[in-house]
């Protein structure tokens, strides 16, 4: 059997039973890192006895072979990540689609995740939302993703490291505006566990004021285009006005979005798609 462990997110007191139970009877256990299992079973005051195999993001693809191999010895396998549930950006789900390929049984052991505990402490719409995993490195790709989700309508999740926060938000500002309301969450259920919640560029402002440290996740609140002042029509007609008054295509659909507090990409796709000539 395939035994998927959520582990805690800081705080041991969040283990459950199940998962101490299985980590003392598991013959195999795949462990993100193997120090952190050690620490993590010392301060439970768990012995296991199971081999240890180190799976990681770097070392995923050339480990499923050999943890599928156990799988097929009709052997528990208990994986179990750094934090938080295994497949969820940690590895797991390719060797998930491998077991189920194989006809190999899978248990979930359930436990504390970052991305529904973020979502409860924003404070924002629970009702809908999308996890987005970690935002690109690399500031390109970084600003086109945010501008792909500047119209997403439901609450929008993801995991963001600290050194690249401000950078981050700083793309979340020019693409989504500055009213836009988040979180931040740090070190949820450590020790210095926080909360920040403001609009976009409230949080921007923090971002930049001091030296940011430990684990991160972000929650945006979803886009609304419900106002009918914001139809596509009227977006088109505000364009087509700022163009006759002399200005540049592009000058009038990033003045249309200011003054609108819209993302750019909302008036950019209106007159797109109103198949609008350029004068």
């Amino acid at each position: 059997m395939l035994i998927l462990a959520c582990g805690p997110l800081g705080n041991v007191g969040d283990t459950t039973d199940r998962i101490r139970g299985a980590l003392e009877s598991a013959p195999f256990i795949a462990a993100e890192d193997s120090r952190k299992l050690a620490r993590l079973t010392h301060d439970l005051g768990v012995r296991y006895s199971g081999k240890v195999i180190s799976y990681f993001e770097g070392n995923e693809n050339e480990r499923i072979d050999q943890l599928t191999e156990i799988l097929l010895t009709g052997a528990d396998l208990l994986v179990i990540t750094d934090a938080g549930a295994p497949g969820i950006s940690d590895p797991g789900y390719r060797l998930i689609q491998r077991a189920i390929e194989n006809g190999v049984p899978i248990q979930v052991l359930p436990g504390p995740s970052a991305v529904t505990t973020a979502l409860l402490l924003s404070g924002l719409a629970t009702d809908r939302f999308c996890f987005e995993g970690f935002s690109p490195r690399t500031g390109g790709a970084r600003l086109t993703w945010y501008e792909k989700l500047a119209t997403e309508p439901r609450t929008i999740i993801f995991f963001e490291a600290p050194h690249r926060l401000k950078e981050s938000l700083s793309d979340a500002l020019s693409t989504m505006g500055p009213h836009r309301r988040g979180a931040i969450c740090r070190e949820m259920t450590k020790t210095y566990e926080e909360t920040i919640r403001g609009t976009i560029k409230e949080l921007f402002e923090w971002s930049s004021e001091r030296e940011i440290l430990g684990e991160l996740t972000i929650v945006i609140e979803g886009f609304d285009l419900s106002s009918e002042n914001h139809s596509p029509e009227k977006l088109v007609e505000l364009v087509i006005a700022r163009e006759g008054a002399g200005m540049s295509r592009k000058d009038a659909i990033a003045l249309v979005a200011k003054d609108l507090d819209l993302p750019k990409r909302v008036v950019f796709d209106a007159v797109v798609e109103n198949k609008v000539r350029e004068k």
